[in-house]
Formats: structure tokens, C-alpha cells, sequence
């Protein structure tokens, strides 16, 4: 089923993508051989963008990764793209979305503050795009739904003249067939394109023990790593409630993940050939936005846990792991940067989006309310019509505009204005 979604879908998206195989990500790369162009279609060239992309960041002229292109990131592009983020400082936003508009404002923000931005996917945010009333037994409507984000975000990415990252986000244990879905159109993907139809994929095994996490993260790793496939795993448990998942009343010794954890996490993961992955370590992080003093951050856990690694690699890199920073939404900007400071390069945001985005509807329907209490009648005559206000394109366009803005300011918080 997947590989008749993937490749009915997959036609459409030539027209206005250009794919070609990426290395590995360490020792031998993983390698596909490339699909055939479409009968019929050109790949367009990328707009907007010529010769080596350049930034300022810290006040320091730099060069983003030759490898690092408009359009959907992963392989090595992406490794190099993390890489560039912890060296210079900065993290991207990883914006979960419900539908093309809010993908739509995603890139849109992008183009603005002039980053990366990381589109992601829920498990219920699949089904959403599929359509709430599909049978999703199987999980079938929650990995169609994705695909199908997946191949919107490819179709149109290069518009906009920002690199993105494809990623989906916290699968426990009992979701697993919903992961495997989606590998499978990844690997289906790999074999036409060379590369994976995402970017990369989380694991939150959190629930488990540190073991049991660790080993099925790993089994899972392997295979990511043979069509270029990032994964990130959680340590600790985020709390506050999610998409469903739903840790409000979780221990709170849980929310803070220990260095050794992390370094045990690090020396397993490390030992699959060609293996990438990202840690979401705990630190206090909490799904939503809570009133001040609710909420007791402490990113020193990812300094500390960043320092024990170095030292049992033999002190070359002083942030050896990608860490990743959940739970954002509401977050102070003295925490973030501090974090970012750790080797966080890239921050779940939510909670703020989704009200920027209801705000931006709500303000529409505030402004033109006496344009939209029937077809017909308004103040400028009880027969002039209305369809112009009442237009799902334009109260929809309101919430892109808003969510796009809350967007630009959460990039300006992770240092990740004019990166590119």
C-alpha cells in the first residue's frame, strides 16, 4: 500500500524537484541507484540563489556547507547542515504541522528570517492531513497523511529558497508500526531518488528502560543508516501533554535525563556504520506554556552531559552530541540560548505556533465580523455581496501570516536569523 501512495504521488513531484544521490554520513556512504526523469518534465533550477550561500552569525563571516541546497535536506547535507548549526551557534525551529498551510507558513517564515526550518510530523498530525474521517486501522491514515505532507514539502520547497528538513516526531513503543510505515516509503524513495523521502525520524522509548530504549533504537538505527536516515531518541520524559501522550502527572526525577546516561546512549548508537542521531535529553522540558515558576528548566544538565562525553573521547570535541531541545513553546530566551550553547541545534515548537495560527483567524474574523454573518448584506449595502471576506483562502491566509510572524520571532531566539 505504502509503495502505490509513495509512487502515485511521487510523479507529481518531479516535475519540481531535482534529486541526485548523497554520501553517507560516516565510512561508506549508502548509495542507490538514481530513477529515471519523468517523461515529459524538466527539473526547474532553484530561485533565488546563486553561487556559495553565506551568513553572518556571532559576528563572524562564514560559509554554509557547499553540500546544503534549497529544498529538502538529509545524508550527509543534513550531518553537515547540524554540523554548521553547533559551530556557529544557532538552532533551527522544528515546527509541527497539521496541513499545507501551516507547512506553507513554515517556509514562508523561513525565507524571511532567513534560516533552515525543520517541518514535522505527528503520528495524529498525519492522520489529520489524510483526512479524520479515514479508517487509520493499521495506522494506514497516519502514514498516508505524512507521505503525502512529505510530498507537498518537496513539490514546492525549492519556491521558497530555504533548506528544510523533513522529520516526524515522538513514536513510543506501541506506535512502532507507524515508523515502519514510513520506512518503508523511505526506502522505496531511496531506491528511485537516493535518497530517503524524510530527513529523519523519532524514537521516544522514554517510557522503557534505558536498555530496552537504547537496543530498539539501535535495531532501528541500522536501518535508517542504509537509506540515510537520521534518528533521534529521547532520554528522560518530556512533560505535559502532546499529541495525545500525555505526562502531566510523570514523575518529575524522570524529567531530568544523567550524563551517564547519554554516554551510554552515545557508545551504543555509535556503533552502527553509517549511523546519524540526534539525543532529546531531559532537562525539565514540558509540553505547553505554563504561568512563570511552573516550569524549572536546568540546560546545564546538557553542558554537564556534553563535558562527560568529551572526556571519555579524549577532550577533542567539547560538544560531541547533537542535542535537541523539546518542549520550547514558552521558553525563556536567556534558556534557549544557554542551551544552544550546549550543542542544541535544533528546538520542538508547537504550543505557540498553533495559537499564533488560531490568533491570525480569530483577528480576521474580529476585523471583518460585519463581512461575515451571512452571504448576502453587509455595511456597505443589504445587497452587497460577501464572498470575498468569507473565502477560506483568506481567513486561512490570516492564520499563515500569523503563524509565519510567531515563527520569525522563535527563529530570532535561536540565533538562526540571516544563516544563510
Amino acid at each position: 500500500m505504502y509503495r502505490r501512495v509513495l509512487l502515485g504521488a511521487a510523479a507529481a513531484v518531479a516535475a519540481v524537484d531535482a534529486f541526485a544521490p548523497t554520501a553517507g554520513f560516516f565510512g561508506k556512504p549508502a548509495l542507490a541507484s538514481r530513477a529515471t526523469a519523468v517523461k515529459g518534465f524538466a527539473a526547474p533550477k532553484a530561485r533565488g540563489v546563486s553561487g556559495v550561500l553565506s551568513l553572518q552569525a556571532k559576528n563572524a563571516a562564514a560559509t554554509l556547507p557547499a553540500t546544503v541546497k534549497p529544498g529538502v535536506v538529509t545524508g550527509a547535507a543534513l550531518r553537515d547542515l547540524l554540523n554548521y548549526a553547533k559551530e556557529k551557534g544557532f538552532a533551527i525551529p522544528g515546527v509541527n504541522i497539521v496541513g499545507t498551510n501551516s507547512i506553507n507558513a513554515c517556509m514562508e517564515a523561513a525565507a524571511k528570517y532567513g534560516g533552515p526550518v525543520m517541518v514535522t510530523f505527528s503520528k495524529g498530525g498525519g492522520q489529520f492531513i489524510a483526512g479524520k474521517s479515514c479508517d487509520n486501522t493499521n495506522d494506514k491514515a497516519s502514514i498516508a497523511g505524512c507521505i503525502a505532507g512529505a510530498l507537498h514539502v518537496r513539490a514546492v520547497a525549492k519556491l521558497y529558497g530555504v533548506p528544510v528538513v523533513l522529520h516526524t516526531d515522538h513514536c513510543q513503543k506501541a506506535w512502532l508500526p507507524w515508523i515502519d510505515g514510513l520506512m518503508e516509503a523511505n526506502e522505496e524513495y531511496f531506491k528511485q531518488h537516493g535518497e530517503p523521502l524524510f530527513s529523519s525520524h523519532m524514537l521516544d522509548l522514554s517510557e522503557e528502560s534505558l536498555e530496552e530504549n537504547i537496543g530498539i533504537c539501535k535495531k532501528y538505527l541500522e536501518r535508517f543508516a542504509k537509506c540515510n536516515v537520521l534518528l533521534e531518541f529521547e532520554l528522560g520524559v518530556t512533560g505535559g501533554e502532546e499529541d495525545g501522550v500525555d505526562n502531566s502527572d510523570v514523575d518529575s526525577s524522570r524529567l531530568y535525563t544523567q550524563p551517564e546516561e547519554v554516554w551510554y546512549s552515545y557508545q551504543e548508537l555509535s556503533k552502527v556504520p553509517n549511523g546519524m542521531f540526534s539525543c532529546a535529553a531531559s532537562f525539565g522540558n514540558v509540553h505547553g506554556v505554563y504561568a512563570p515558576g511552573n516550569v524549572d528548566l536546568q540546560p546545564v544538565i546538557l553542558h554537564n552531559s556534553q563535558k562527560y562525553i568529551s572526556e571519555k573521547l579524549g577532550g577533542k570535541d567539547p560538544l560531541p552530541m547533537w542535542f535537541v531541545f523539546h518542549g520550547g513553546s514558552g521558553s525563556s530566551v536567556e534558556d534557549i540560548r544557554y542551551a544552544i550553547e550546549a550543542g542544541v541545534v535544533k528546538m520542538n515548537i508547537d504550543t505557540d505556533t498553533q495559537w499564533a495560527f488560531w490568533d491570525g483567524i480569530r483577528g480576521y474574523e474580529a476585523k471583518y465580523h460585519d463581512y461575515l454573518q451571512g452571504q448576502i448584506g453587509s455595511p456597505d449595502g443589504a445587497t452587497k455581496p460577501n464572498k470575498k471576506y468569507y473565502d477560506p483562502r483568506m481567513s486561512l491566509r490570516a492564520a499563515e501570516e500569523a503563524m509565519a510572524s510567531r515563527l520569525a520571532k522563535a527563529a530570532e531566539d535561536l540565533n538562526c536569523i540571516k544563516v544563510l
